[in-house]
């Protein structure tokens, strides 16, 4: 498991879409780790409506564990599309801690207006396909990986 700095490298968050066949790659890129996953989660709501359509009202916290970068970031991802279905919302804004194995996050968001998020997909879920959590040569990282749509 990958454990954070005390100082996080400079980087400009981001994230952005991969093409795969018909489902669609998922990608985010961060200063650190957690900021990765919260770009991959907010890169996640942009499949399904634009992320600034999404108010973020209503708080969820959320705990994951996985013995590896790659497997938190896949049940992360999971869980918000088991509290995106189970909770009928959509979240915008996400704040992620990770220590060793375990990830505790926050994660913004409100009920689901059709009208308004106008969505266009629905997520079944993660998958294993090109989930990859790693840092790049500029000292970023990077986490990414294929959902099922």
């Amino acid at each position: 498991m990958v454990t954070q700095p005390a100082d996080r490298p400079v980087a400009t968050p981001r994230w952005e879409h991969f093409p795969h066949g018909a489902d669609v790659g998922v990608r985010g890129i961060g200063a650190d780790v957690a900021s990765a996953f919260e770009q991959t989660a907010i890169a996640m709501t942009a499949v399904i409506t634009e992320p600034q359509r999404v108010l973020p009202q209503k708080p969820l916290t959320i705990v994951c564990e996985g013995p590896d970068a790659e497997l938190l970031l896949y049940d992360w991802l999971n869980t918000l599309v088991y509290e995106m279905a189970t909770r009928h919302m959509l979240f915008s804004q996400f704040h992620v801690e990770i220590d060793g194995e375990r990830l505790r996050a926050s994660a913004w968001g409100e009920k689901i207006d059709i009208p308004r998020h106008q969505p266009r997909v629905e997520i079944k879920g993660a998958t294993f396909t090109e989930l990859d959590v790693s840092q790049c040569a500029d000292g970023t990282w990077r986490a990414q990986c294929i959902l099922d749509v």
